[in-house]
This record gives structure tokens, sequence and C-alpha cells, in this order.
């Protein structure tokens, strides 16, 4: 029997609130994991073109036998192509090796320090229009680029996918999304591993006779609009993070969590990163 997950509202299109995050899932394993995944009840596949691996999770899904239209498949471009051509010949060369007519979400992977926002958005709104992807929105955008983007879009943008994990405050950002009505996706959202080891977390997992990770993901996906995608390649983790939708968390041990944002939080610098909002 496979786990239910529930959704949430991505400019109109339902998106699972747990996802499988592909990052570093390379060959003949990254097909095996797509597969087992969605045979398992996941229903939400994260990739992107810069994950060199669309191909395998397009092998993946072609392997269920789960309809198409029962699966929320991401992508995203890379900011060496936000150009308006290169974008486009960007969004279809992914659906090209994924080997699907469309995506349920197409994102802009990372801001562009040299290509004006506003052309960016409106390629992006081009690939929705095409009917190449359900809903388009942002990854690792700031609050500023947020309301940037949304002033500009001439259609609706559905989510902005973030680092986001107890140990990263991202208020700034979701008040930013929230006013817009765009969801939050969390990438790295059981912090690489940390809360397992985290004494807040076990205590509140132990609680509920759950796991620390669990207890990291039902925080992320108990708040208003907020999926996440954990990456693994094993089975027993796949089992494990469905589990973060079967229980839920009181208000205090919400904000016991809420808590453990740290100044030094964020786990992902990369070198084009935008100036990210001063941490809380």
């Amino acid at each position: 029997m496979t786990v239910k997950v529930p959704t949430i509202d991505a400019a109109g299109v339902a998106m699972p609130a747990i996802g499988l995050g592909t990052w570093d899932l390379r060959g003949a394993e990254c097909v095996s994991v797509v597969g087992e995944a969605i045979g398992l009840g996941y229903r939400h596949i994260d990739t992107a073109a810069m994950y060199a691996n669309e191909r395998e999770v397009g092998e993946g899904i072609r392997a269920s036998d789960v309809h198409r239209g029962d699966l929320f498949v991401t992508t995203k471009v890379w900011p060496d192509n936000l150009a308006p051509k290169d974008l486009l010949r960007s969004a279809g060369e992914s659906l090209e090796r994924l080997g699907l007519a469309y995506v349920d979400l197409f994102l802009i992977h990372w801001p562009s320090r040299t290509v004006p926002l506003a052309q960016s958005i409106d390629a992006l709104c081009e690939v929705k229009r095409r009917g190449w992807a359900r809903a388009i929105g942002v990854a690792n955008f700031t609050v500023a680029m947020v309301e940037e983007a949304a002033a500009r879009a001439v259609e609706p943008l559905a989510c902005n996918q973030i680092e986001y994990h107890p140990y990263l405050s991202q208020t700034r950002v979701l008040e930013a999304c929230r006013r817009h009505d765009m969801a939050v996706t969390a990438y790295c959202p059981i912090a690489r591993g940390a809360v397992s080891d985290d004494p807040v977390i076990q205590e509140i997992a132990a609680g509920h006779g759950r796991t620390p990770s669990q207890v990291a993901l039902r925080w992320l996906i108990q708040q208003p609009g907020v999926a996440a995608i954990p990456k693994t390649a094993r089975r027993e983790r796949l089992i494990e993070n469905l589990g973060a939708v079967e229980f839920s968390l009181t208000e205090a041990e919400m904000a016991r969590i809420a808590g453990l944002a740290r100044p030094d939080g964020r786990l992902i610098e990369e070198d084009h990163a935008p100036v990210w909002d001063a941490a809380e």
C-alpha cells in the first residue's frame, strides 16, 4: 500500500507536499530510485538541467505504472541560460531529455548576475504559454527578487524553491511569497542530516515515536504553502521521509523548532548566489 501525500496549491496546480530531490543521483541508480519512490507513493519528482539526470528521471517515471497526469515533475534552467532564447532552448531540451510533453513546474534555478531579470521572467512566462509547463516559478530568489519577478510576470508565479530547514530562518522570503500567493519548496530540508543529532528535535521525535528527520520534514510541511524535497537513494529513507505526512506537531513544538534558527545556518553557498536577505 502506498502513502497518500497531501498537496499544496501552486498557482492552481496541486503540488505534493513531500517530493523526491534527485540532485547527485546518476545513471541506473537514479532510474531505480525514481521508480521505487513512485512505487512507494511519491508523486513529486524534482530534477534540473544542471543535475545531468533528466534522462534517467524520465526513464524512472516511464518504468512506473503511475499515469503521467498523477505525477508532479519539476525541472529548472541554469543561470547560464537565462537570456530569453537560451531559456526557451533549455526548456525544450529538458523536455526532450525527460521524454515528456510538459513539466508541472519549470523554475529559474538561480538568478543571473548578467541577464536582466525582466528578460528572464518574460521568457519564463512564454514557457507556460507554450504549454511546456503547467506552472512556472523561481528558485533561490531573495525578497527583492520575488517582488521584482512577481511585478513583471504576466503569468502567475507558483513557487520559490529555497534552502529551508530548522537552522535557517526564511521568514522574510516566506512572507514575500505569501504576499504573491507563491508556494515555497524547501531543499536541504533536513540540513544534510544535522537534525538527527539535535537534542530538541530528538526530544520531540521521541515524544511522537518518530525520527528526527520526520520531525524536521513535518515542521516544514505543516507550515502553510510549504513543500519539501529530501534527497535519498535508500529505500528505508524513502519510506521514512514519507512518514512525515502521518502525524502532526503541536504549536509549541513548531515554535521550539523554529527557535533553532541561527545566523550561520545557511549550508548552501555558491559563487553565483545572490546577496541573501539578512539572517534573523
